[in-house]
């Protein structure tokens, strides 16, 4: 059976009209009408669809459907370029890191010009370029002096200029920025044995030349140097050097004995001043990183507080490997900043530094590990010299990527007064400042008799 297949329509004229004609369709195409009315008329015939109308059409669908063809090419070439092509490295929009603006404030500009050497990136690349050793490459006129033979620090005149109100600013603030750049000083007092056993609790105790009567105390007391509970405790003094300048007598012949008599004092060559403290934490890092490694944990303190030695070493005889790597804890101060008020003991200027400080422990005492130690003396050389000390140490910790733990079992400002004759009230605590050198050796006494019954 042969298949029929339509026959494309043949268009035929009769007289005035044509005719297309076929298998799928026929129609009459006349003239057109001369009325609208007439193409209803018997003359015009029925009314017939135009030719051209339906052409328009037909050629307007066509442009629409060629128009949608072109929208979606467009949109799949964007979606391909927009998705993520894992061969290709993905290039950030902005700057990853960059160079912040320089900080009107001079100790903000200092840090800021110090954390820029040390950014490793940067180094790696001038290292890189240079050939040189990252040591020489990162040292500039800016960096501090780590010259361990330096044995005189001259002061920086050109800082008088760096700084808008200098000529205002007190007398120790001036003394202090004249000699900011300078952090290592020879020692005129060693220590050479107290480390010679390897102590478990190195107690490094911050004094003043004339605080004989301190030292003392803190001998005969909480800092006496031996085994206690099985474990092995040490205690330095950390000093510098009182001058005439400052109204001191002249006793380094007392002192001098003192060091051959007890074999305990650290003294460098340095004025021992308030603003020094921050100095003294640094040289004694130095010290114990040359002279005594092997320490386990330190106590940092004043020479006016009381510590009950015994509960430190019970608490940190449980602490776990991981808790005593990061050990730092203290009487944690958060949310501060600093003094305006020129007439403050912790007046900073905003010509000297602007901003918040970070969490720091009280500089009446902390405890923390010899590992956290070790890695603030290697820190502290890219943090530039603050005049307050516990804030200085909170930096540094800031820099580490630590937060120093809150304990209360340090009390930095005190107790109660109704609890203070209490001796069962030092029993759980750690540390309570201020107490005298009186008060030292009568709480040690109360804490260390066998029939105190605190239950």
């Amino acid at each position: 059976m042969q298949p029929v297949m339509p026959s494309w329509p043949e268009l035929q004229r009769f007289g005035t009209n044509w005719r297309i004609s076929g298998s799928l369709m026929e129609l009459s195409i006349g003239p057109p009408c001369s009325h609208p009315c007439s193409c209803f008329s018997a003359s015009c015939g029925k009314r017939r669809p135009r030719m051209f109308g339906s052409v328009n059409k037909t050629k307007l669908l066509g442009v629409m459907m060629m128009v949608n063809f072109l929208i979606y090419i467009l949109v799949e070439v964007t979606r391909s370029y927009g998705r993520s092509d894992p061969t290709k490295p993905h290039m950030p929009s902005k700057e990853f890191w960059k160079k912040p603006e320089l900080s009107e404030a001079y100790w903000n500009r200092k840090q800021q010009h110090l954390d820029y050497v040390r950014n490793p990136l940067i180094v790696s690349s001038t290292v890189h370029a240079s050939s040189a050793p990252v040591d020489e490459t990162s040292q500039t006129t800016d960096q501090p002096n780590h010259s361990t033979k330096a044995k005189h620090c001259k002061p920086d005149f050109a800082i008088t200029t760096q700084i808008k109100d200098y000529n205002s600013l007190p007398q120790r603030f001036k003394d202090f920025l004249l000699f900011m750049q300078c952090r290592s000083y020879p020692i005129l007092i060693d220590a050479p044995y107290v480390c010679s056993e390897t102590p478990f609790l190195l107690l490094a105790v911050k004094s003043l030349t004339l605080h004989f009567d301190r030292r003392q105390a803190i001998r005969e007391s909480w800092g006496h140097a031996g085994i206690l509970t099985n474990h092995r405790v040490v205690t330095v003094f950390l000093l510098g050097k009182t001058t005439e300048s400052d109204y001191f007598p002249n006793v380094s012949e007392m002192l001098r004995f003192e060091a051959s008599l007890h074999g305990d004092l650290l003294q460098w060559d340095y004025r021992d001043t308030f603003f020094n403290l921050t100095l003294k934490d640094v040289l004694f890092h130095d010290w114990i990183a040359e002279n005594c490694p092997s320490a386990r944990f330190i106590f940092k303190g004043d020479d006016d507080v009381f510590v009950n030695t015994r509960s430190i070493l019970n608490f940190l005889g449980g602490l776990s490997a991981t808790k005593e790597r990061d050990l730092f804890v203290g009487d944690v101060i958060s949310n501060a900043g600093p003094h305006r008020d020129k007439k403050l003991k912790y007046y900073i200027p905003e010509s000297v530094f602007v901003g918040s400080y970070p969490p720091y422990a009280g500089g009446g005492g902390y405890l923390y590990s010899a590992d956290v130690g070790l890695r603030l003396r290697n820190i502290s050389q890219y943090v530039s010299l603050f005049p307050i000390d516990d804030v200085y140490i909170g930096m540094c910790l800031q820099k580490l990527g630590l937060v120093p733990e809150k304990h209360q079992g340090f009390r930095t400002f005190n107790i109660e007064t109704k609890y203070r004759e209490n001796p069962c009230t030092y029993q759980g605590l750690m540390l309570v400042h201020p107490r005298s050198p009186q008060e030292m050796i009568q709480i040690w006494s109360w804490i260390s008799d066998p029939g105190l019954n605190c239950q």
